[in-house]
């Protein structure tokens, strides 16, 4: 017992203090309950099997999944109309919207749907992101209390007040005092968020001199001579290759992309397909090329070869932006030639870009000149700066050359940036479907399943770019962190320390009367709730609290309340519950935030609930 303890208390120090990554002390943590063998080694590893870990690893994909496909920004775009400009009615619907689902799906399922929208709505509205992120968390917990099935202590709760013998609780004899703690949260969280969590958002790291694709875009000038023509039915192109139409030589046009949009059966896992305009690419019927040149030289091959012209503002397949370029397959970057290069004074088409490397040249710029047109004659000179296009595997490529140039910026960065929005319908599909399955108890799959399942849909969809991209979504931190805790749970029951405390504090309130005894048991729990879980806490504190008010001769209901909120209510420690830890990387958070906004929130609930389930619920 004592050792547990010992270790319980160097951890929360060395959490408070934030001088150690919370991982490693989480883990030392752990090691040193096996060095002193207060737990087997199963024991200590048993976190790291847990459901709800393996839920918030399938969480952070899901979420990955949401922003890289466009759809937070979608439905944060809807959201913030609503909001305004004004932070406080933004700050309203989210904790009014994150409560509500919260009431019907678990507080984690929660907030895996809500923070990358909320983080898109906060870009977008030019606030911090952590500004919006404690209260989300906070708020899906409180929503959690609306309803029978909101939380497990709730649960927990009414399968102790059944196995006494008392009526059963129905679904939503707990929505007065969900909506009590959810209105408590919004007024206290209002002011201590603005203080404590209005901090400024860290820039990018521009130091390397990259620009944004749509920086590079407009400095070229792409778009200015960039012209969209479909290959329709009958038109004479299809079945020609890019070198039989010669375009270069006989109309001085340059064929930037080939898009191309998947047959029906396909349509599910691809919508669309870029294809770089190589000499052997074949031209299909429905392909829509990308060209850049003169208005009149486009039209006269449009005209002689039966195309169809599309307006530049339309889009086909929903996946081009104002006919402007989209970079899902296809990317470009910048790199500069070395004075060392055996390319300096070599023509564009001598130096064989295409043939070599895979890659088209868009564009020169040397010094204030941009040479756009007629590249393949084009001499280059030391230092020149070449826009180059290509599949993002070719571009990575690139950065091996370092003889003869040097990438600019960090284009595989940029690359992650781009949303694959033709695929937002597919990952909106997905998550109603994982929510469907997580919420309605006729669906025999369990959360984790609904979960897993959503995550790896997400990745044989295409919502990602590649398999990489979904394992970098996930915050190995975050995990590591909560698996190595939640042996500290197992730990502190097993020694009997949870029910020598908690026996202890309740016993020498009993005498006091019952609001006494609420009080005490409130109190109790909320501080197990700091380092073991909320079920666990419920688990324990349920009987003690169910006994103490038979011997008092009045109602267990407003007592084993006290027990479900005080479990469900911790906001002080970012391991207390999944949603604590899952907000914590993206707000970029700190131990010390969760202090100085969880804890005054955590007691001035308290202090609400004792006033409030007394009248509630009568002794």
């Amino acid at each position: 017992m004592i050792v547990t303890l010992i270790v319980l208390i160097v951890s929360a120090a060395f959490f408070v203090s934030g001088k150690f990554r919370s991982d490693i002390v989480a883990l030392c943590a752990l090691l040193a309950l096996l060095v002193f063998q207060v737990l087997t080694p199963e024991e200590a590893l048993s976190g790291f099997s847990n459901q709800v870990v393996i839920m918030m690893i399938g969480l952070f994909v899901v979420g990955g999944a949401i922003f890289q496909t466009g759809l937070a920004k979608m439905i944060s775009s809807r959201i913030l109309k609503l909001a305004g400009k004004s932070e406080l009615r933004l700050f309203l619907l989210v904790m009014l919207v994150t409560g509500g689902i919260g009431a019907f799906v678990s507080n984690t399922g929660t907030v895996a749907l809500m923070l990358p929208i909320v983080v898109s709505l906060a870009h977008n509205a030019g606030m911090s992101p952590g500004r919006l992120l404690m209260p989300l968390a906070f708020a899906s917990s409180m929503g959690g209390m609306m309803t029978l099935i909101g939380t497990p202590p709730n649960l927990v709760i009414q399968d102790t007040l059944t196995g006494a013998g008392y009526e059963p609780l129905s679904f939503f004899s707990f929505l007065p005092v969900g909506l009590v703690c959810l209105a408590t949260g919004i007024i206290v969280l209002l002011p201590l968020s603005r203080i404590f969590l209005s901090r400024k958002e860290k820039k990018s790291d521009k130091a390397a001199g990259g620009k944004s694709l749509n920086q590079l875009v407009q400095e070229y000038s792409l778009s200015d001579n960039l012209f969209r023509l479909r290959a329709s039915e009958g038109s004479g192109i299809s079945g020609d290759t890019v070198l039989e139409l010669d375009l270069r030589r006989k109309y001085g046009l340059n064929i930037l992309e080939v898009r191309r949009g998947e047959t029906a059966q396909h349509r599910f896992l691809k919508t669309v397909t870029q294809k770089l305009a190589s000499p052997d690419t074949v031209i299909k019927e429905g392909d829509v090329l990308y060209v850049t040149g003169t208005a009149d030289a486009v039209s006269r091959f449009a005209e002689d070869y039966g195309m169809e012209m599309l307006d530049g503002h339309t889009s086909e397949e929903a996946a081009s932006k104002g006919g402007t370029l989209a970079f899902y397959d296809i990317g470009i970057a910048e790199i500069v030639l070395m004075p060392s290069s055996n390319m300096v004074n070599q023509t564009v088409k001598e130096a064989g870009f295409r043939d070599k490397f895979n890659v088209n040249v868009l564009g020169i710029r040397r010094k204030h000149e941009y040479i756009l047109h007629e590249l393949g004659d084009a001499k280059m000179h030391s230092g020149d700066v070449l826009l180059v296009q290509g599949t993002w595997p070719d571009i990575a490529r690139l950065s091996k050359e370092d003889t003869d140039w040097v990438v600019l910026g960090q284009p595989l960065a940029e690359a992650a940036k781009v949303t694959l929005d033709y695929k937002a319908p597919v990952a909106a599909v997905i998550m109603i479907l994982m929510v469907v399955m997580m919420v309605f108890d006729f669906i025999p799959v369990a959360p984790v399943t609904a979960v897993m399942i959503a995550g790896i849909l997400m990745v044989l969809t295409g919502c990602f770019r590649n398999v990489e991209a979904a394992y970098k979504t996930i915050n190995w931190e975050t995990i590591v962190l909560f698996a190595a805790m939640l042996p500290m749970s197992l730990a502190l029951e097993k020694t009997g320390v949870s029910s020598y405390i908690s026996g202890a504090l309740v016993s020498s309130l009993g005498d006091f009367g019952p609001v006494a005894l609420l009080a005490g048991i409130y109190f109790t729990a909320s501080l197990m709730t700091m380092f073991i879980s909320n079920t666990v806490t419920a688990v324990l504190m349920a009987p003690i609290a169910l006994q103490s008010a038979v011997q008092l001769g009045v109602s267990p209901v407003p007592f084993l309340f006290a027990v479900t909120v005080a479990a469900s209510m911790c906001f002080a420690s970012p391991f207390s519950t999944p949603p604590n830890a899952l907000v914590m990387p993206a707000g970029q958070y700190t131990f010390m935030d969760y202090i100085k906004v969880g804890l005054p929130l955590q007691i001035i609930m308290g202090i609400v609930m004792i006033i409030v389930l007394p009248l509630l619920f009568n002794f």
